[in-house]
């Protein structure tokens, strides 16, 4: 269990989750939480990882940190994504091993399961069967992760939790162009029909993908309460355990942020359309007690509201 007088060491703290954690940490009232900025330490550099965590000595690490990006990037810069993913988690769990840090919350994507898993992906589906292609590299280094972590557990008896989360989004998302997932991008198009009255709006695919989606401060909430769960399993899906295709989300998007306009959906078949369905089994979660608690219409306005603030403007324009 996490101490109020506990320090925490939230990686990635500027990221879409990292940020969310930071918040819950706050309004449960915990107060020494470690944050570094990037400039100040790269991750990447195992050196400086090592002697950060041994001075720093906290107690519980969240690891958030990783280089993420929609499927354009991951298709497009494969070498980037494995190799800083791969450094980042690396130094962060073994340099924790080296600092006897014993608890660790490892984040990961459901992207990790097979192309063609059986629906829905229970954990023990990981390592059956062929990635998507579009994001094997990304999916690999957190498979390596992954087994870091169960590896570091049964030969050093440590607490490390690898969470695999499906598609998240919410507050302080990342809404570029090409660099962005499913929702933001929708969340992004949908702002420019609407301030351009535009009546056509493009998507990617052909529509017929089906995707579970989850707000991204319930990923939070599942990683402080399974920090603080004791559990036999290394590996847990988190998950809403829902899912609708692409085409669905994009007529239901359009409905609460625009419901007086008439908008054309273009699907563009030219462009990939991913793995075909992509729904996390959740049984595992809710058998530890974790379910999650937000509104998707209550999610999507808060998201919406984020992206059209001045601040995400500066950002994205």
């Amino acid at each position: 269990m996490i101490k109020k007088s506990d320090k925490i060491f939230v990686a990635g703290h500027k990221g879409l989750v990292g940020s969310a954690i930071i918040r819950k940490l706050k309004a449960k009232g915990y107060l020494k939480i470690i944050t570094v900025n990037k400039k100040k330490l790269d991750l990447t550099d195992q050196k400086k990882v090592f002697l950060f965590l041994k001075k720093n000595k906290p107690k519980f690490i969240f690891l958030a940190a990783a280089k993420v990006g929609g499927i354009y990037y991951n298709k497009n810069y494969k070498a980037e994504f494995i190799y800083e993913n791969l450094m980042i988690q690396t130094n962060v769990i073994h340099g924790a091993r080296q600092a006897n840090i014993n608890n660790i919350i490892f984040l990961g994507s459901s992207c990790i399961y097979p192309k063609f898993s059986k629906q829905p992906i229970k954990e023990k589906s990981i390592l059956t069967g062929k990635l998507e292609e579009t994001n094997d590299a990304y999916a690999i280094a957190k498979i390596a992760g992954i087994k870091m972590c169960e590896s570091y557990n049964m030969q050093y008896k440590t607490n490390f939790k690898c969470l695999m989360p499906t598609n998240t989004f919410g507050p302080n998302d990342n809404y570029h162009k090409l660099n962005s997932h499913f929702v933001p991008s929708l969340i992004r198009k949908i702002y420019d029909v609407k301030q351009n009255n535009k009546t056509k709006i493009n998507i990617w695919g052909d529509g017929t993908p089906r995707r579970e989606i989850i707000y991204v401060d319930d990923i939070a909430d599942a990683c402080i309460y399974f920090m603080n769960k004791k559990i036999s399993e290394t590996l847990i899906n988190i998950g809403t355990g829902i899912d609708f295709s692409i085409k669905d989300y994009v007529k239901f998007f359009l409905k609460i942020l625009i419901p007086s306009k008439k908008v054309n959906i273009i699907f563009d078949k030219s462009k990939p359309n991913g793995t075909p369905r992509k729904l996390l089994d959740v049984k595992l979660a809710k058998k530890y007690g974790w379910k999650y608690k937000t509104n998707l219409k209550k999610a999507i306005l808060a998201t919406y509201k984020d992206y059209t603030s001045e601040k995400n403007k500066k950002i994205i324009y």
